[in-house]
């Protein structure tokens, strides 16, 4: 099974786990991770725990999550679902960005500006070459 999370979403728990850096709120972290993964993900995700709560897995990431590293929780969210079969992929959102899934868009990024600059070689045109090679019919 493969989760992706968009920016809103990896955005959502970044905010909300540097909050718990500075609050130690754990609880508030939870239902944030919790509300950002669809529901028809969640109940594929219990099936997979063999019919386990998946709240109760985010506990045990949080519990083992040392509090002050937002890219380690998202190391061991993908750690642990991992270990329950589910591939975590997500966007970078404003910071790190530990193991992002964000090689398409460069790759995109690239394939425009090779576009772009064949683009310019094939447009360029030089007007100083046509006056050189006898463009003046005026001095005829």
């Amino acid at each position: 099974m493969e989760i992706f999370l968009d920016k809103r979403a990896v955005k959502a728990i970044r905010l909300s786990a540097t909050n718990t850096i500075e609050e130690g709120d754990t609880e508030a972290l939870k239902e944030d991770i919790l509300e950002v993964f669809p529901e028809e993900q969640i109940e594929g995700l219990e099936q997979m725990l063999g019919g386990g709560d998946f709240a109760e897995l985010i506990d045990e990431i949080l519990d083992e999550w040392s509090g002050d590293d937002v890219d380690e929780l998202f190391d061991l969210l993908e750690t642990q679902l991992g270990d329950h079969g589910v591939d975590l992929k997500y966007q970078a959102a404003a910071g790190k960005g530990a193991a992002v899934e964000a090689d398409d868009e460069d790759d995109e990024e690239e394939e425009e500006d090779d576009e772009e600059d064949e683009d310019e070689e094939e447009g360029d045109l030089d007007f100083d070459d046509l006056d050189e090679e006898g463009g003046d019919d005026e001095e005829d």
